[in-house]
């Protein structure tokens, strides 16, 4: 069974743009087909705000993966990419996410779906906006353009040319 899945990329350390396009490469080989990608967003850093801004991007995959291998393979290429993880919204070379999975709502140990920060982000909702703004959150019952309509968070997200 096919499932799509939506992930949100992130890197501010080394080559950002380089670091999301590989990313790109390493999710096609062990994740899925990419069926649709957004465009790539500069963004100050979000929770801990002393580090370098962060290039972004959301990217749709149709996936034969359920959720927690979708997971163990995103943690792997991180780990690959030299992810090292000490601290909660520390400086990172890759960081990717799964904002949802088809339209499931799950609670895993390490993995919550829909991402429980979604609406508090304008970095993840621009993005999700630009390739399904009519996209429905499974338990907010609201479209992704709906949630950034009414998203408080006022971080400046810059689309790259």
């Amino acid at each position: 069974m096919t499932n799509n899945v939506y992930i949100l990329l992130g890197s501010n350390q080394g080559d950002s743009k380089e670091n999301l396009a590989n990313a790109c490469l390493f999710i096609k080989e062990r994740i899925g087909l990419i069926q649709t990608k957004s465009s790539i967003y500069r963004t100050a850093a979000w929770g801990n705000t002393e580090q370098n801004p962060f290039l972004n991007q959301v990217l749709l995959v149709q996936t034969e993966l359920k959720p927690m291998d979708c997971l163990n393979n995103l943690l792997q290429i991180e780990t690959e990419m030299g992810r090292i993880r000490k601290e909660k919204w520390e400086p990172r070379v890759i960081d990717l996410d799964i904002l949802f999975y088809n339209s499931e709502i799950l609670n895993f140990e390490n993995l919550i779906v829909p991402h429980p920060f979604i609406a508090q982000r304008r970095f993840t909702l621009i993005p999700l906006v630009e390739i399904s703004p009519n996209y429905v959150h499974p338990k907010l019952n609201k479209t992704l353009l709906e949630l950034l309509e009414i998203c408080e968070d006022s971080l400046n997200v810059e689309k790259l040319p």
